[in-house]
């Protein structure tokens, strides 16, 4: 299994000004009603080209999950005695996982990040997930019954310094056996974080516990 260390994530991530996971209060009633208003049109889900998480699979997850075509997955590896682990660490979870998507011609990630609370909900992992970055705000979250492990979802606006623009971001969280997982979808812009979001709604819909 090819791992990639937080070192050498930094140029990539400085590029693609991805890693900012989350964070603000959340809004969870004006801003949905906000975007029923304005009639957002559901995402297509992109068509399955891979599964991530079982052994081989570039990442060795508590979940597993379908990959879209072309976007290939590496481990990450975060040394807590390292001057840069701040940048894998995102409140109470460590980035584990980054699936990249410019070999299927997206700037930008589909990152894992795990963490230890066994007993913690995914709406309160991910609210803190959320929060542990102050580039974020208007935060939206809901439950998502998907009739398999309970997720909760939370979108928002997150603003990126680099491109000096506001842009969404969308995430969503699980419990497992070993600790919570999220699921987090970044982007270089807006465009292209609407142009990720059909592999985005493939994880979500196919997500399933290891």
């Amino acid at each position: 299994m090819t791992r990639r260390t937080v070192r050498g994530l930094v140029p990539v991530l400085l590029a693609a000004a991805t890693l900012t996971g989350c964070s603000s209060d959340a809004d969870s009633d004006g801003g949905a009603k906000a975007e029923k208003s304005a009639g957002t049109p559901a995402v297509k889900t992109a068509a399955k080209g891979g599964t991530v998480g079982g052994a081989g699979s570039g990442c060795e997850l508590p979940v597993t999950f379908d990959l879209a075509k072309d976007w290939k997955p590496k481990a990450v590896s975060v040394d807590p005695d390292s001057e840069l682990a701040e940048l894998g660490t995102q409140g109470p979870v460590t980035m584990v996982c980054e699936i990249d998507a410019k070999p299927a011609g997206h700037i930008g990630f589909l990152r894992v990040w795990q963490g230890k609370d066994k007993g913690a909900s995914p709406r309160e992992t991910l609210e803190s997930f959320v929060k542990a970055d102050e580039n974020s705000s208007k935060a939206v979250y809901k439950e998502v019954d998907a009739g398999k492990p309970a997720l909760t979802e939370v979108t928002y606006t997150l603003h990126s310094e680099l491109m000096d623009e506001d842009r969404p971001a969308h995430a969503f969280a699980l419990s497992t056996p070993g600790g919570p997982v999220v699921v987090h979808l970044g982007g270089l812009d807006s465009a292209e974080h609407g142009g990720m979001l059909p592999a985005y709604e493939l994880a979500k819909k196919s997500v399933r516990l290891g």
